[in-house]
């Protein structure tokens, strides 16, 4: 907006609740204009300014509040609730921006209610913040306010993102253990080594004599942690930022992914999981009226596997020369011939978005069999790893105390 301020202000709803944001505006009085439209009483309003020295909001990139996949099913849910019982769009991103959660969300709701006050539609106004909004949230909106459905369009999405959100659970619940177990495991050894080995040291170079290999192995090993320590930890640390900025990237993500689905047990999971995410988006906006070339574009994206996004970008060049999209999936090694052949079946009687529905089902069921096997299979693995590493240890500090009576003598 053209010669407008930034406003901070406070404002007291009708339930008598506090209300905080910011608004662009040419002057005070058109900010308190705008706030009693909203339904809000102002109590304090003032330019909003960047701060100074420990007032300054400190963002550092890459740990910046995101909102999550689960607060964007109930925004979802809730926005299609509100619109099919008649309540207008602003009034609706209104309540959605008092009562939602997180710190973050409520302040991008207001972002957007403003946009649609000025005459933005919503689904533009939404996708000014694509790192927050996903493409298919965006393009299903898109769909619903062109053909009039937006209400419907609104439930596929919290439909949508509620099944990738169980799927998401069911993932993080099988592994916690695991991963629990590896990370106690790993904390275990470096505290016998950096601490519990040097006493034994000492103790035996006191005795004399020459320490049995074992325990020689031993005692390098945790030698070589006051200084392998650090850098190991100081390279992880680079790494992992490394990773948070890199990741997205089409390079990593060509090599990671595919590596990720040649992993022995693993890379079959990760390939039902994609799968069974294709599926779902690719049902929904069907079922929402995106084109088909559209909707390959996003499902590819939102797929989380670079290998399958490659495929689903020859499958839409195949069918912007006018082929039908089982035929090139046929073609593409990446997808189990059960899918291709129901999409084909779908396609011909016209009901392929029930169909990828019923695949998005199937896979669901066997990606969370799946990982039941496999936490019935990691978790005995895990404990023999944690008894031979430690007890290893352990046998290799007690090998010299067999000898310390000829030591002695």
């Amino acid at each position: 907006m053209a010669g407008a301020t930034a406003y901070a202000y406070t404002g007291r709803n009708s339930a008598g609740k506090l209300v905080k944001g910011k608004l662009d505006a040419p002057s005070e009085g058109a900010v308190v204009s705008r706030l009693q439209s909203m339904g809000l009483s102002p109590v304090a309003i003032n330019e909003a300014g960047t701060g100074t020295g420990l007032q300054r909001e400190i963002t550092i990139p890459g740990f910046q509040h995101r909102v999550k996949l689960k607060e964007l099913a109930i925004l979802s849910r809730q926005m299609a609730t509100m619109i099919g019982s008649g309540i207008s769009i602003l009034r609706t991103l209104t309540i959605l921006a008092d009562q939602a959660e997180g710190k973050r969300l409520p302040e991008i709701m207001n972002k957007v209610r403003e946009d649609v006050e000025e005459g933005t539609a919503l689904s533009t106004a939404m996708a000014a913040h694509s790192e927050d909004f996903p493409p298919l949230m965006i393009n299903m909106i898109r769909a619903g306010e062109a053909g009039g459905f937006l209400d419907h369009a609104l439930e596929s999405v919290a439909t949508n993102f509620e099944k990738e959100v169980k799927l998401r659970s069911t993932i993080k619940s099988a592994m916690t253990y695991p991963v629990v177990v590896l990370v106690m495991s790993l904390v275990a050894v470096v505290v016998m080594l950096v601490f519990i080995v040097p006493i034994f040291k000492k103790m035996f170079e006191g005795l004399g004599g020459q320490l049995p290999l074992p325990t020689q192995i031993l005692v390098v090993i945790s030698q070589s942690m006051v200084w392998v320590g650090p850098i190991l930890l100081v390279a992880g640390i680079l790494f992992w930022l490394w990773w948070r900025n890199n990741k997205n990237t089409e390079q990593v993500r060509k090599r990671v992914d595919r590596l990720k689905l040649r992993l022995p047990v693993f890379g079959s999971l990760f390939k039902k999981i994609a799968i069974a995410r294709f599926a779902r988006n690719f049902s929904s906006m069907i079922g929402a009226g995106v084109p088909i070339l559209q909707a390959l574009r996003i499902v590819g994206e939102t797929s989380g596997n670079w290998v399958l996004e490659d495929s689903l970008g020859r499958v839409a060049e195949s069918v912007r020369r006018g082929e039908s999209i089982a035929k090139p999936l046929l073609a593409e090694p990446f997808f189990p011939q059960m899918v291709t052949q129901m999409i084909a079946v779908g396609e011909d009687a016209g009901s392929m978005e029930v169909m990828l529905e019923k695949v998005a089902t199937f896979y669901d069921d066997d990606v969370e069999a799946t990982t039941e096997a496999l936490t019935s299979l990691i978790e005995p693995l895990l404990i023999a790893f944690l008894g031979v590493v430690v007890g290893g240890m352990i046998v290799a500090l007690y090998l010299p105390i067999f000898q310390i009576t000829s030591l002695i003598h």
